[in-house]
């Protein structure tokens, strides 16, 4: 189960650390030699070793060892050749983003006490670049984890005078409305600038609320005008700590745990399995019981090292049973899901995706919901409109007008389309999508809508409102 619940680059970093922990498993091409000869009347003239000669006649080397070059489990899928040149992509080096703000406070003349400040309000910067926790708790910090005992008032000082003049712009603001000023008051002065600093000091609410009308009357502006306030704001980074281009933040590369591609119009599924080294049992472990065969004299030490052994044989053959039993749940589940979603496979429209829930999977293949969900929740299929992430094929169902059974999917991506297609002086409530989608034949409740549509990061209309 942990194995199956595993995605490519996690189940090949098990399989490294099996290998390391385990002496018994070796990779390769090279053929394990076969051990035909018995084990069986090694300690015959040892009545004290009984139980230990029992173990020893347990052993069949011939169940470990394979005269192939691949295993089994090798050849069941392999979508890669080996030929192919595998390509890693290489981890980034450099400076992460809390360390650059400490390095830019060294530009500045600071005092013990300033340091110890701006450093302390530096490494409470979050990775979207606010401080989100109140001054004074940081001040109780400052006394509890630094022994600094300071006050607000001189926190608030190294805040403003060093920590929001860091590069990126508005990074240390405590919220929305303080970074967006700091990026203003940082560029040089125009009156739209001026203008869209006054703003957000002063009629902030209005502005995020998209009352528009209130603030041309409290400003006294004209339409025309309060937009090049808007362009000007909207060209700011609300969250400056991601624009850092040093993030040390790897991006995860997502490697396909399956491929489908349509071959002479029908459907070809491939698992994935680039990840399967050929294990063998290591040839020292080998030559071992070889040495231990031909001894004419069984030391204590001896008969240990052949337990230890069939110890670690049991692990490895366990662990390649296990690998197995992954690959064949794994293509099971997914040509299960496949032919469940064919239409959409064969198109790509998401309007032919049925609705499709765990439990129709597990029944279909006579298997438990949660290994299903172990399936669908951790791996990607690629396909010729993309990589997706095989959980996104589940969906519940909806009667439509004509009493069929449709997918929310369905219904959501009709929904998608209606809101960007509106117009957005006048964005569409969710009684009049409501009214929409019922016309089209779908018949679904306004709380259904809004549900939808916040599934969807749409806003309510009014937020989608533009001028």
């Amino acid at each position: 189960m942990k194995l199956i619940q595993l995605p490519t680059q996690a189940f090949e970093e098990r399989l490294k650390q099996e290998i390391e922990e385990n002496p018994a498993l070796d990779t390769g091409k090279e053929k394990s030699e076969d051990i035909d000869d018995d084990l069986s009347n090694e300690f015959d003239d040892d009545d004290d070793d009984r139980s230990e000669k029992d173990e020893v006649e347990d052993i069949n080397i011939d169940e470990y060892l394979s005269d192939d070059d691949i295993p089994n489990y090798k050849t069941q899928a392999n979508n890669y050749s080996e030929d192919d040149e595998e390509k890693n992509i290489p981890y980034a080096a450099g400076t992460s983003f809390h360390q650059s703000l400490k390095n830019q406070l060294n530009t500045f003349s600071l005092d013990e006490e300033e340091q110890a400040i701006a450093e302390f309000l530096v490494g409470s910067i979050d990775d979207s670049g606010y401080i989100r926790r109140e001054i004074i708790d940081l001040v109780d910090d400052l006394a509890f984890t630094a022994n600094l005992f300071t006050t607000e008032e001189k926190v608030i000082i190294v805040l403003k005078k060093v920590v929001h003049t860091l590069d990126p712009l508005g990074v240390g603001a405590r919220d929305l409305r303080e970074s967006l000023i700091i990026q203003l008051k940082a560029k040089d002065k125009t009156k739209y600038r001026s203008l869209s600093v006054e703003i957000l000091e002063t009629a902030f609410d209005h502005f995020v609320k998209k009352h528009y009308k209130k603030l041309q009357e409290k400003f006294h502006i004209s339409e025309d005008e309060l937009k090049e306030v808007i362009k000007e704001i909207s060209k700011l980074n609300p969250k400056p700590g991601s624009s850092y281009a040093g993030n040390n933040k790897i991006a995860e590369q997502i490697v396909p745990d399956f491929s489908i591609k349509i071959l002479n119009g029908e459907l070809d599924l491939v698992l994935n399995a680039r990840n399967a080294p050929e294990l063998h049992v290591s040839r020292e472990y080998n030559n071992m019981l070889k040495g231990y065969q031909e001894a004419t004299v069984k030391s204590k030490s001896q008969k240990d090292a052949v337990f230890f052994i069939k110890q670690k044989l049991d692990s490895a053959k366990w662990f390649i049973d296990a690998i197995r039993q992954r690959q064949q749940t794994l293509l099971i589940t997914m040509n299960t899901i496949m032919q469940y979603q064919y239409d959409y496979f064969l198109t790509g429209d998401e309007r032919k995706l049925k609705p499709m829930i765990l439990k129709d999977i597990a029944d279909k293949i006579n298997m438990d919901v949660s290994t299903v969900s172990r399936v669908a929740n951790s791996k990607y299929v690629s396909t010729p409109y993309g990589t997706k992430l095989i959980k996104e094929f589940f969906s519940e169902s909806m009667k439509n007008d004509q009493g069929e059974d449709v997918s929310t999917k369905e219904i959501k991506k009709i929904l998608e389309n209606v809101i960007e297609e509106e117009n957005k002086k006048k964005p569409l409530t969710d009684e009049k999508l409501a009214g929409i989608l019922k016309e089209k034949g779908y018949p679904i409740a306004r709380r259904t809508v809004a549900k939808y549509r916040e599934q969807l990061d749409f806003p309510v209309a009014r937020l989608r409102k533009e001028i």
